[in-house]
């Protein structure tokens, strides 16, 4: 099986996520990705699939993602019936980091329990 082919997924994910100044060559089995991620959260997202496919250190491919604003983890769109907390599990896998979500939005937020479909959501940077 080609590299390429086996790692299409990630090529895949690359596309839909609009991956910007993407570069992918095959050279001696080594699959070379390099791009410019949105934000961490959708680097994560990559590196997340290559581990999935290569294993937690795969030889067979080198990926060089940047990220084009590092000041933020994310950006979320609330959709109907989301929480805080639902939000902070999805991405920092801890419910209890809603408060996190909540301080990095007092400017459209007055309520941690009152969030609104279509709201745009910062998702900090949290240690």
């Amino acid at each position: 099986m080609a590299v390429k082919a086996k790692y299409q997924s990630v090529l895949d994910l690359g596309k839909k996520l609009n991956i910007q100044n993407g570069d992918v060559t095959e050279e001696n089995g080594v699959l070379k990705v390099k791009g410019t991620a949105n934000t961490l959260y959708e680097k994560n997202l990559l590196w997340d699939k290559i581990k999935e496919i290569g294993g937690e250190n795969p030889n067979d491919i080198k990926a060089n993602i940047n990220v084009a604003d590092e000041s933020i983890y994310h950006r979320h769109t609330v959709k109907s019936g989301e929480t805080l907390g639902g939000i902070a599990k999805h991405y920092y896998k801890s419910a209890s980091k809603y408060h996190d979500i909540f301080r990095a939005n007092t400017n459209i937020l007055n309520n941690p329990d009152l969030i609104q479909p279509g709201q745009q959501l910062v998702i900090p940077n949290i240690k």
